[in-house]
């Protein structure tokens, strides 16, 4: 017989294979069963099986240790029980179980009541779908059927055994026969004689039935052993054999260690099954899975539906027939968990105290995932990806920029053209009427050239739109600002050019001698040029680049352009206002020379709407993050640009296009 701990060893596979990780485990009061089940907990931990509960139970089964053992099953959440016992105990266990009227266990058998066919008889409704390891099964051992039944009444006086079962069979009394009592509830004496025509063949006996040949194919097997082991001992040759000095057992007079010796190292095939021994003298186990079926009379029929060699490599000792199997409910087998699995998405955090099949699913940290069942930990995403809505994998981050292809970017993209288009239209229209009064009036080549600068700075913000890039970036600051200091320059000189007008018509002025085209050039491209310096100094110290931003949204890249520095951007912005506030302020003081002269006090209004933009965009600019911070930019270049265009050439336009009479010398000299 193999080692009992192979078959704690397969019944461990066996619940792991079917996903049984919460079971009950008891057995009787016994040796046998305190290290099986000692083993079985061991072995069972390496494939996450967990005891919901161990009982032992007492040899004689008293109502009050069937209470104790059944008030556990009832009361535990694991309906699957392993029961290391035999069929006796089985027997009292399920009379009671019956009395109860306890119903849905999934019985799974040692190998000592496995194949107890007198149980499948009598509680078969409670038996159905159990499953069991078996010693391995002869198809038939010659000889054995017609040895059995042979027995005939002149024979068994041979032996007080047969007798006995002789008349328990027939329920007959032999002459002659030393039994005085009876197993049944008869009186022995009352019985009739026996017949003497009494055939074991027309009877059913447990003694003649060979459908079942397992004990009875291991003694077959022994038999052989002990004949081969003394064959080989008779071959021995003195001088060559395997004991001290080569010494060799003598046949007719040995030691019963030397016999052992031969038998571990026989090998023979018994019925076409080989036979052998491990190191450790154990013959290599092999067990048939049985699963107890009911038939539609109502009887059970054990089926094999798999096996476990323990020769085999681990992955696959154990081999099971699914689709064959018959379990409790008809349909399919129990789940019993302590916990249910984790699904992907989750880990599993263990309860303190508590076995490690009980755990609760927790959900993986935000940026982590988990994509099998019941993960233990949870693996964080890459930079660049991040998990989907159920945590189960890593996917591409979303990119975000402003570009073409937005709703917001093509808007922007719309009005900067068409803000371009008209500061280049009403530079055709001044062109074109440039030698009329009012266009002439209004130094003409300054108006030029801030109509070309407002253009560039509608275009610039063409510059913000689309994937940031390290060379984009260090021309978007710069062209902003320049673009700007430009604008504002130009304003400044026409400003002064106002102021100088006024105090050249003054007596003994000579005010514009001082400060004509030449020096108006030359101060818009002065005020400009340090703008210019400013940005060289940014660029060659920190520049502008482009910067993946995950700290914003994490499941965002946001691609952007940072400043590098940041007191190079603020400079670049504060020289812009230091230009419109010198602006503002020369305005202001000319705003009450003749309105039909004066275009001071527009250009007071277009600095106010300045103003008002840009102090607006600072806080709005700070607050936003992602393509929204592009997109205040932006709005801000086009605000403040459409506020010098309209303040500034609407008024003129008006009258050239609309009120032609009004473009006249008369009518701009007028006080």
């Amino acid at each position: 017989m193999p080692s009992d701990a192979f078959q704690v060893r397969a019944l461990a596979r066996l619940v792991s294979y079917f996903g049984w990780t919460w079971v009950g485990v008891i057995g009787l009061e016994s040796d046998y069963a305190r290290f099986a089940i000692q083993l079985f907990l061991q072995e069972s931990e390496q494939y996450g099986v967990c005891a919901a509960y161990t009982h032992f139970y007492p040899v004689v089964l008293n109502q009050q240790a069937l209470d104790e053992l059944l008030d556990v099953i009832q009361m535990a959440s694991s309906k699957v029980i392993i029961n290391f016992c035999s069929d006796s105990e089985m027997k009292g266990i399920l009379t009671e179980i019956r009395r109860r009227n306890i119903t849905g266990l999934q019985w799974i058998a040692s190998e000592a009541w496995a194949s107890a066919r007198l149980l499948a008889e009598n509680f078969g409704d409670l038996l159905t779908g159990t499953l069991g390891f078996a010693i391995q099964r002869a198809d038939v051992i010659p000889g054995l059927k017609q040895h059995l039944t042979s027995l005939r009444p002149s024979h068994i006086h041979e032996s007080a055994f047969l007798a006995e079962y002789w008349e328990e069979l027939f329920n007959c009394r032999l002459n002659g026969s030393l039994n005085s009592h009876s197993h049944g509830g008869d009186n022995y004496q009352d019985r009739l004689p026996c017949k003497g025509t009494e055939d074991l063949n027309d009877v059913y006996s447990p003694y003649a039935d060979v459908t079942q040949l397992r004990v009875s194919y291991n003694v077959y097997k022994a038999v052989y052993l002990v004949a081969h082991a003394l064959q080989d001992m008779s071959k021995c040759i003195v001088g060559q054999g395997p004991f001290l000095n080569g010494t060799c057992a003598d046949p007719k007079e040995f030691k019963p260690w030397q016999l052992i010796y031969y038998m571990k190292h026989a090998n023979f095939s018994a019925l076409g099954a080989k036979v052998s021994f491990d190191e450790y003298g154990d013959p290599i186990a092999y067990y048939d899975l049985l699963n107890w079926q009911s038939r539609p009379d109502g009887s059970l029929h054990l089926v094999k539906v798999g096996f476990y060699d323990a020769s085999l490599p681990a992955e696959r000792s154990l081999v099971i027939n699914d689709s064959v199997i018959q379990w409790p409910d008809g349909k399919q087998g129990f789940r019993s968990v302590c916990s249910e699995s984790c699904p992907p998405g989750s880990r599993i955090a263990r309860r303190k105290g508590e076995p490690i099949c009980c755990f609760d699913c927790v959900a993986c940290a935000e940026g982590e995932v988990s994509n099998k069942t019941d993960s233990l930990e949870c693996t964080r995403c890459s930079e660049d990806t991040w998990p989907n809505e159920n945590r189960e994998l890593c996917i591409p981050k979303t990119i975000e920029f402003l570009s073409y292809h937005d709703l917001m970017g093509i808007v922007l993209c719309v009005v900067s053209v068409l803000g371009a288009c008209m500061s280049l239209s009403i530079l055709a229209i001044f062109f074109t009427c440039k030698d009329t009064p009012l266009v002439r009036a209004n130094n003409m080549e300054l108006s030029f050239l801030l109509l070309v600068f407002l253009a560039v700075c509608f275009l610039v913000g063409l510059l913000f739109i689309g994937e940031p890039s390290d060379w984009l970036c260090r021309i978007r600051y710069p062209a902003f600002g320049i673009s700007f200091a430009l604008c504002i320059s130009c304003l400044l000189a026409k400003t002064a050019v106002v102021l100088m007008a006024f105090k050249s018509t003054l007596p003994g002025s000579n005010a514009m001698k001082w400060f004509g085209p030449s020096q108006q050039r030359t101060s818009t491209l002065l005020g400009t040029s340090i703008q210019v310096i400013i940005s060289l100094i940014w660029l060659l110290t920190s520049p502008p680049h482009a910067n993946s931003n995950t700290n914003y949204h994490s499941a965002t890249i946001i691609i952007e352009c940072v400043p590098g520095s940041e007191a190079g951007f603020w400079c670049v912005l504060g020289y812009i206002g230091i230009l419109a506030c010198m602006c503002f302020l020369m305005a202001f003081l000319a705003r009450r020379l003749p309105d039909n002269f004066n275009e001071a006090k527009f250009i007071t209004f277009s600095m106010l709407i300045f103003f008002a933009v840009w102090i607006t965009f600072i806080p709005v600019y700070v607050s936003s993050a992602g393509k929204y911070t592009v997109a205040v930019h932006i709005f801000a270049i086009l605000a403040s640009a459409f506020g010098l265009l309209f303040c500034i050439f609407a008024p003129k336009c008006y009258v050239i296009i609309l009120k032609p009479e009004k473009n006249s010398k008369k009518n701009i000299m007028k006080r």
